[in-house]
């Protein structure tokens, strides 16, 4: 899957790609991604409860952002977003009742709004939103998984953190539990401001440095290629799909 875009806004020009792979071990990618530069609207879903299961969760989340009409105030926004998430979750609760073993359908979501000199992010999991500027790479979401919170506790290093074997445990998701709550938080915009959402599977093989030296250099579209191919070089164990915004 590609998505090449561009759009202009008062305050910014953007031009943005999105790019999704299923991986080498996955038969299914259960990934799904959403670029609307029209009104400044990026999301990365990863889907988990098996192939069926992560298909429908994740493209769930974006079939129900993928109309959403955004407009007037900023607090309108967000809210609307926030709603849609908060439907998905619970159709997403509905229909895992619904099956034999009442097995979880959920998917994380890291969300990206740009509206007027601001970024906003939203997420639930452990897909990533990170920001480059003045060529220093940021992570600009928190994890909501167990290794971070062993971490946060400083019960383990971040070092140790990569190769932990709770590194798959996630503590939120859309369609994980009754109530989701979901992260946000704003930033303004800055000219020359990249950024990149990502899946877990790109994590999984890359570290931030290489992230960082990447997306240092070149296109949105051959950053988002070259952050692919490094991912299948070292063996891509789970779907991978990056989006990548510069702000102009």
């Amino acid at each position: 899957m590609r998505l090449a875009t561009s759009n202009k806004t008062s305050n910014y020009t953007w031009s943005s790609f999105a790019l999704s792979d299923k991986g080498k071990v996955r038969k299914h990618n259960e990934d799904s991604l959403l670029s609307r530069p029209e009104i400044g609207l990026w999301v990365v879903a990863d889907g988990m409860g098996g192939h069926s299961a992560g298909d429908l969760a994740s493209q769930m989340i974006i079939n129900s952002l993928k109309e959403l009409q955004l407009g007037g105030k900023l607090n309108d926004s967000i809210n609307n977003i926030e709603d849609r998430l908060l439907e998905v979750n619970k159709r997403l609760l509905e229909k895992a009742q619904q099956t034999d073993n009442k097995t979880t359908i959920g998917s994380t979501v890291v969300v990206m709004l740009a509206y007027g000199k601001y970024c906003i992010y939203i997420w639930a999991g452990d897909s990533r939103i990170y920001r480059i500027r003045n060529r220093q790479i940021r992570q600009m979401s928190t994890d909501h998984s167990q290794v971070e919170l062993y971490v946060e506790k400083g019960l383990i290093s971040r070092e140790e953190a990569l190769s932990h074997p709770h590194g798959n445990m996630i503590t939120r998701a859309v369609g994980a539990a009754d109530e989701l709550f979901l992260d946000m938080d704003i930033q303004e915009l800055a000219s020359k401001d990249r950024y990149l959402l990502c899946s877990d599977g790109l994590t999984k093989h890359v570290t931030d440095m290489e992230i960082q030296d990447i997306l240092n250099e070149g296109t949105p579209e051959k950053s988002c290629r070259t952050l692919i191919d490094l991912t299948l070089e070292r063996g891509a164990v789970d779907n991978v799909s990056v989006v990548v915004v510069d702000i102009i």
